[in-house]
């Protein structure tokens, strides 16, 4: 900043005099800077930290639910059937026949020509007391805009023009499909033509092309129990406990039955257990690096190490340690390495595929207790850390936060308390610079008085 009296009468380059000074005086905000830099970083690797803790404890809690190890999977025989599973799928074994699959009405009819006034068309969906009505008005009797009627919401069927003449002199007719499949919604629809001047309702014929079905299978064929059922769509929900069933073509006549088979998700138990050392690894991986020292350079250029971010901190090194002992400990008396999740000497986890398979065959209900007792115990110590109301992550986090604001204001005040310390130094060497110009010029004054004192003298 120019001071505007550089060497005005002492000659003093007083803008960097001044500089010097207010980089001697701002040293302490430097270092209060520096501080609240460190603490910041510290913040920034602690929410990570927490974060990772956050997903180690979300995958802990999903492999220590009982309901997580009781997930199915339904597998078909057949490509053109497939099979979901929900969490209440039992083991089973199924076979059948797809007998018919379900479709939709589509139906032709030519554009009638005797309408009353706008053309009206009601569409009634099904039979009996369970039919529904609406009715559509075309904006004139083009086919577009009959087309575009049908297409409005809530009609329950699809409209396109179909030409059946030449592209010289086309012919269209007009094409409506159901918007939902099953024999229920089947649909019929009926005109107001004019009838020797009044309207009256008739009905628009309707060529059939496909005809509203239900799908339908047949189970047990060629016993007693031989039944068959039938559904609305191509799923069939509830089929058996807790699995639906999507067909998507009949079963061919020399084809075998298809075959539905419903077994314990043997790959769910292992991307739980995969993803349960995963998500630890992680977290030991995160402590790890951050807790690391470092070789660094001294601010008189001697070469120091500096420690890590949380090298100093007592509450993480004993989340580490937590951690490291949740994970290896026995459950029932057994070791969790015998299952495949291995403990390597450098305090990371290893997730022995093979050997994990192999225990899972052997044992299912065993590799289920010893990776839900490890689960557990992680999520318990992974949700202390990271619970957001009072998880002593949260809180270090919380804590840290409230350092960087203090340091903040106290920069801010800094800022203040340089301003008015450049101005006082200002001020100081304009009124230096004032007072050595009037002395200047006194002792011009001076030495004019006794130039002309002299030469007084020497004329007499």
């Amino acid at each position: 900043m120019a001071t505007g009296i550089d060497g005005y009468v002492s000659g003093l380059d007083t803008t960097s005099l001044i500089n010097s000074l207010m980089a001697v005086e701002a040293n302490q905000q430097t270092l209060l800077k520096t501080k609240q830099s460190t603490a910041s970083t510290l913040v920034t690797a602690l929410q990570t930290l927490n974060t990772k803790v956050a997903s180690l404890a979300t995958a802990g809690t999903t492999a220590s639910t009982a309901a997580s190890w009781a997930k199915a999977k339904a597998t078909s025989s057949d490509t053109t059937v497939t099979a979901t599973a929900s969490t209440s799928a039992q083991p089973a074994s199924l076979s059948f026949r797809v007998t018919a699959v379900a479709a939709a009405q589509t139906s032709l009819a030519s554009v009638p020509t005797d309408f009353s006034g706008s053309p009206t068309f009601t569409i009634t969906h099904g039979t009996g007391p369970d039919a529904t009505t609406s009715t559509v008005t075309a904006q004139s009797t083009h086919i577009e805009d009959i087309v575009a009627a049908f297409n409005a919401d809530g009609t329950g069927v699809k409209a396109s023009a179909i030409n059946v003449g030449t592209s010289a002199v086309p012919v269209y007719k007009l094409q409506l499909t159901g918007a939902e499949t099953g024999a229920a919604n089947s649909f019929t629809v009926a005109y107001t033509k004019d009838d020797n001047g009044t309207p009256a309702q008739a009905a628009l014929g309707l060529t059939t092309t496909t005809a509203a079905s239900d799908a339908s299978l047949t189970l047990f064929g060629g016993t007693a129990a031989e039944a068959t059922v039938t559904s609305a769509s191509n799923v069939f929900t509830g089929l058996a406990t807790g699995v639906d069933v999507t067909v998507s073509a009949v079963t061919a006549a020399d084809a075998a039955d298809v075959k539905l088979t419903v077994a314990r998700d043997t790959s769910n138990a292992k991307s739980m257990a995969s993803a349960l050392v995963s998500n630890l690894n992680v977290v030991l991986s995160e402590i790890s690096s951050r807790s690391a020292s470092t070789n660094g350079t001294a601010a008189d250029g001697t070469k120091i190490l500096k420690g890590g971010l949380f090298a100093g901190d007592s509450a993480i090194r004993q989340l580490r340690q937590d951690l490291l002992e949740k994970a290896s400990l026995p459950v029932d008396g057994v070791s969790p390495s015998t299952i495949g999740l291995v403990i390597n000497k450098d305090g990371t986890f290893t997730f022995d595929d093979a050997l994990f398979s192999s225990a899972l065959a052997d044992d299912p209900a065993k590799v289920q207790s010893i990776v839900s007792g490890v689960a557990e115990r992680l999520a318990s110590t992974a949700t202390t850390a990271s619970n957001a109301t009072n998880g002593t992550l949260t809180l270090n986090i919380q804590a840290q936060q409230g350092v960087v604001k203090d340091l903040d204001q106290r920069i801010a005040d800094w800022d203040d308390r340089l301003a008015v310390r450049r101005e006082s130094l200002t001020r100081i060497y304009t009124n230096l610079e004032v007072s050595l110009s009037n002395l200047q010029a006194q002792s011009t004054w001076l030495s004019g008085q006794l130039a002309s004192l002299t030469s007084s003298t020497s004329s007499n």
